[in-house]
């Protein structure tokens, strides 16, 4: 970092050449603070979503030690667990362990660079968090399937009023196979997007989905037919199939043709929005209701927890167990005994 360090009205900084927004206090520490504070979020974090969680929670922290005067070398734990406890009356438990998760790292961090002699994220304690139901909405298996058949994929003949095999609907038949993909195979959303042409392919008589999951790691399942089936249809219609380095789920443009940019998880969401309105389901449906809702179909059905840990590649089953909510209809069964 050659460059003059310019200030900008936020209170960050910004390199003169138009480099990097820096937090103000870590440019006061100098330029190797900077280097090391840059190095933090490019060399350590991989993951798009973590890095942007991890520099906004970052951000908030340093501008709190901004606002009250303190260099960097002069945060000490009091500042730390002042700022957490401050965090606790208006942010939820998993969201204030995040930050502090996120301050803690950035500071050893830059200790292990001799920026600073201690961590002083590191005797500070965050709230308790103890979770045994996930709160992600799940639908029935009769929703999930009323879903997906509401998704039209194909033009009404005029005359027959029938759906027409030869007039495919390639929007309805990209967003019924990413539904799909993240149902029948547990796949979080950020795994289902990132997926290749390449992604989905034989092996010996059996289709599988190839998922690039958070860490960088590669994840092989089965394809279940219905999938498969859909996938088969969309890249059909999508004549993509032989572009085998080309990202599989594409926006479509305003004229109704596919391009060659992949949807984002924001693309998705509203995907998932709108269709889930359309048939009257829950405001509340998101990307990751269909992992849950697989997981739960799965377990009612007589799957196992290991086997459905396995299909997710969640590290623990504990994990797993969240998503299950196949006691749900028990515990109100339970409940309606109490007669009064």
């Amino acid at each position: 970092m050659q460059s003059e360090i310019v200030k900008a009205s936020n209170g960050s900084v910004s390199a003169g050449n138009g480099g990097p927004l820096l937090p103000a206090i870590i440019a006061q520490a100098g330029d190797h603070a900077a280097r090391r504070f840059i190095e933090f979020f490019t060399a350590t974090i991989r993951n798009g979503n973590t890095r942007r969680a991890y520099a906004k929670a970052v951000a908030d922290f340093l501008a709190y030690c901004q606002h009250g005067g303190l260099t960097l070398p002069g945060i000490e734990p009091v500042h730390v667990a002042a700022y957490i406890e401050q965090l606790t009356r208006s942010k939820a438990a998993p969201t204030v362990k995040q930050h502090l998760a996120a301050i803690g790292m950035l500071f050893d961090w830059l200790t292990s660079g001799g920026i600073i002699q201690f961590n002083p994220a590191a005797s500070v304690r965050g709230p308790k968090h103890v979770v045994k139901r996930g709160k992600t909405p799940v639908l029935t298996a009769k929703e999930a399937r009323d879903l997906l058949d509401s998704i039209a994929v194909y033009e009404i003949d005029e005359e027959t009023q029938q759906p027409d095999p030869d007039r495919p609907i390639l929007i309805g038949m990209r967003d019924r196979a990413l539904i799909g993909v993240m149902v029948y195979s547990f796949a979080r959303v950020g795994a289902a997007l990132g997926m290749k042409v390449e992604d989905y392919y034989t092996e010996g008589r059996r289709a599988w989905f190839r998922l690039h999951e958070k860490g960088g790691k590669r994840h092989e399942v089965p394809a279940h037919h219905n999938a498969a089936d859909y996938l088969d249809a969309y890249l059909a219609a999508a004549g993509i199939a032989a572009e085998r380095k080309s990202p599989l789920f594409r926006s479509i443009d305003r004229h109704r043709t596919l391009t060659a940019r992949p949807i984002d998880s924001r693309n998705a969401l509203d995907i998932i929005k709108r269709r889930a309105k359309a048939i009257g389901l829950p405001e509340t449906i998101c990307c990751h209701t269909f992992r849950a809702t697989g997981i739960t179909a799965y377990l009612e059905n007589g799957g196992t927890i290991e086997h459905a840990q396995q299909i997710a590649n969640h590290e623990s089953p504990k994990t797993t167990k969240l998503y299950d909510r196949t006691s749900d209809q028990i515990t109100l069964d339970e409940v309606e005994r109490i007669v009064i």
